[in-house]
């Protein structure tokens, strides 16, 4: 059964930063502990590159690097060195560096077209998890202005795919306007621990309704995130707790 829902608020985005970049490291010890490795699906978004930030300049001395396996929740379709890249954002933040061997960092190979690069990245998370559940010790997601998180955007049909872990999705109303891979609603929703992160003001009106006991899911994709036997927490500065 899935725990409780957590709502944690901070004073502000550096102190939601901090508390994410430990709370990464804390999951990430207990992962090693109990099942020797550690599993993790970044999100892309300015919160999370703070955590990043944090993690590389803070920690980087204390982590059991050669036991993290490091995964996309999603990618833009362009190339691994183009700035708008997820994974040349947590690169260039985190874990540039680093001691985690190449092969333990899963790119999503964007020279592909979408729908292949998607089936592609699926493939390869079915093979690292073999008959194992595909099951993440811990996914971080951010809240879009439009209520979609991930890359499942409001109004496309990505939101509603079922039998895949991995799909793809042409471009929602918010920048950049290029195609994007993901994790599907399934995927996410098999993960020990998935948190999201937001901030600022900008974010009031959103996570209201994200958490409102009303909240349409339709409206708010980010509302379909239900894990199913595991921890879902919303952390936030005070800016977007209102």
């Amino acid at each position: 059964m899935a725990e409780e829902n957590q709502v944690i608020v901070l004073k502000d985005a550096a102190a939601l930063a901090q508390a994410a970049a430990e709370m990464v490291m804390r999951c990430a010890a207990d992962a090693i502990a109990r099942r020797g490795r550690f599993m993790i699906a970044l999100s892309g978004g300015s919160t999370p590159e703070a955590a990043y930030e944090i993690i590389h300049r803070t920690f980087a001395s204390q982590g059991n690097w050669a036991k993290w396996f490091i995964f996309l929740g999603d990618e833009r379709a362009v190339p691994t060195d183009d700035p708008r890249s997820n994974l040349a954002m947590a690169m260039r933040t985190m874990l540039h560096g680093l001691p985690i061997p190449p092969e333990q960092i899963f790119a999503v190979r964007t020279q592909l077209p979408p729908a292949d690069a998607a089936a592609d990245y699926e493939k390869r998370i079915k093979d690292f998890f073999g008959y194992a559940e595909p099951r993440f010790d811990l996914i971080l997601l951010g809240l879009g202005d439009d209520g979609h998180t991930a890359s499942l955007f409001p109004g496309l049909s990505a939101r509603h795919e079922q039998s895949k872990l991995v799909t793809f999705s042409p471009p929602g109303t918010l920048p950049p306007p290029v195609d994007r891979i993901t994790f599907t609603f399934p995927l996410i929703n098999l993960a020990r621990k998935v948190v999201f992160l937001m901030a600022g003001a900008k974010k009031k009106s959103v996570v209201r309704q994200l958490l409102a006991a009303d909240v349409n899911p339709e409206l708010i994709p980010a509302a379909n995130v239900h894990p199913v036997d595991g921890e879902l927490i919303y952390m936030m500065d005070q800016a977007a707790h209102g």
